[in-house]
């Protein structure tokens, strides 16, 4: 598989994603649903933002993983919170994440009136290997 990276400016570099991310030759690709903080009993989280992000990031990277894929090969994740404002004030937990596994994803992040029941944030991702 072959990725190349989109950036036709340097100011997205601080913000941890990219313009837009071409892949060649890839074996196959992973579209994974939107991951939140629900536990395994299907439970969804009444916790504060800042653990329901770090929830949803770890069922994000188990569902990848699960998959057999890896997660550097992120090329495209969305992020939905009720709370922009909220999300921002832990969102280097989100960066460190991407930083940690040298990710390179174009992403949008999205501000919605609601999620499921008691969810305040959802990552939804593509895979490719």
């Amino acid at each position: 598989m072959e990725k190349k990276i989109i950036n036709p400016w340097k100011w997205q570099d601080d913000r941890n994603y990219v313009q837009a991310v071409e892949v060649k030759h890839s074996e196959s690709t992973l579209y994974v649903s939107g991951q939140t903080a629900i536990n395994a009993r299907g439970e969804s989280s009444t916790a504060n933002m800042k653990t329901q992000l770090t929830e949803a990031i770890a069922n994000l990277e188990k569902v990848i993983t699960q998959a057999g894929y890896e997660c550097k090969n992120i090329v495209r994740l969305n992020i939905y919170t009720t709370s922009s404002e909220e999300l921002f004030t832990c969102f280097n937990i989100l960066q460190e994440w991407i930083s940690r596994h040298k990710i390179k994803q174009a992403s949008t992040l999205l501000e919605v009136k609601s999620l499921f029941e008691t969810l305040k944030v959802e990552l939804e991702a593509t895979v490719v290997k």
